[in-house]
């Protein structure tokens, strides 16, 4: 069934206008970053706020955690194995490196040459990102190694949140690391929005949001796991058959639909075993488990460990 969307058009007709059909798409791509982005516990923090002037470069290590820098005044180039070229950003440009590999920050394009007489000051807020749950993650493995959202291409939302985290940066006031926080991880959100958006040839989960067909069976299975799906019902989510949708499925996603549905219930099982009011009993019949029994073995086949033991790690539970 069609979801309600903001426009109005001749119920009478056979299909919505283009326009409509578009939001349609639009609602069910966000719904499904919603709620992966939303399943999986992220740290966004940030961890310095810099100011370079005249010839300068900064060689960043490589991590186990993501990085990413946002440019608050001036420009700077980077660099690294991983860049066929040097980039250059720009006042309001961000780069992001999800798998935090090793890059250089500068002051130009070859970091031991010195610059124009006329560089200027650079002003950066350097963060780091990570997910700290679950092994599975679709959205993290579908990113690229690095990749830049720019100021003049991305959108209004993307622009505001950006000047308000560098706002915030130039205030001495208590609670401003944590209000930083907070808004580096919308903006981290945001800029995975815009590289679905903006990107010539994603990947994994981000290349299925793009095809109208799988975002709508991808949307489904995300907003009811606990359904009894089959290859064909999916399919018949995205108006496809049978057959077609799961060779398209795996394909893009890289993962057979049943496959993902099982790391779906999986992640949807750790957020819910995080509140305590919730039993395991209560869990394995809202994800579609026939019994407790059952649910329990699945979860142990999918994590590793038995619900309880995930239930009482550190940070598990709420």
């Amino acid at each position: 069934m069609a979801r309600a969307v903001g426009v109005a058009y001749d119920a009478g007709m056979e299909t919505p206008p283009l326009s409509a059909l578009a939001l349609i798409e639009d609602d069910d791509r966000d719904a499904v970053l919603e709620t992966v982005l939303g399943a999986y516990r992220m740290r966004v923090e940030i961890t310095a706020d810099v100011r370079y002037c005249g010839t300068w470069y900064d060689s960043e290590p490589a991590t186990h955690h993501g990085q990413f820098h946002l440019v608050t005044q001036g420009c700077c180039w980077i660099s690294g194995e991983a860049l066929e070229a040097p980039v250059l950003l720009e006042r309001g440009d961000l780069i992001v490196f999800p798998a935090g590999i090793r890059h250089i920050l500068s002051s130009s394009p070859d970091p031991h040459l010195p610059d124009a007489p006329d560089a200027g000051d650079t002003s950066m807020l350097c963060g780091e990102l990570e997910f700290i749950t679950g092994s599975h993650n679709p959205i993290f493995a579908a990113l690229p190694r690095w990749f830049v959202v720019r100021a003049q291409d991305s959108s209004a939302g993307f622009r505001q949140l950006a000047q308000m985290l560098a706002d915030t940066s130039r205030e001495r006031r208590w609670g401003r690391q944590l209000v930083q926080n907070k808004l580096a991880d919308s903006l981290f959100t945001m800029a995975v929005c815009e590289y679905v958006r903006q990107a010539e040839q994603p990947r994994g989960l981000l290349a299925a949001l793009t095809d109208a067909r799988l975002s709508r069976a991808l949307s489904a299975i995300h907003a009811r796991p606990g359904q009894d799906w089959t290859i064909q019902s999916m399919a018949q989510e995205a108006g496809m058959s049978r057959t077609a949708f799961a060779e398209l499925f795996t394909t893009t996603v890289g993962t057979p639909p049943i496959q993902y549905l099982a790391h779906w219930r999986a992640t949807e099982a750790r957020r819910l075993l995080k509140n305590r009011r919730f039993s395991v009993a209560a869990i394995a019949d809202m994800l579609g488990y026939s019994s407790e029994a059952a649910f329990r073995r699945f979860f142990k086949r999918v994590e590793g460990v038995g619900p309880g033991s995930a239930r009482r790690r550190p940070g598990g539970t709420s």
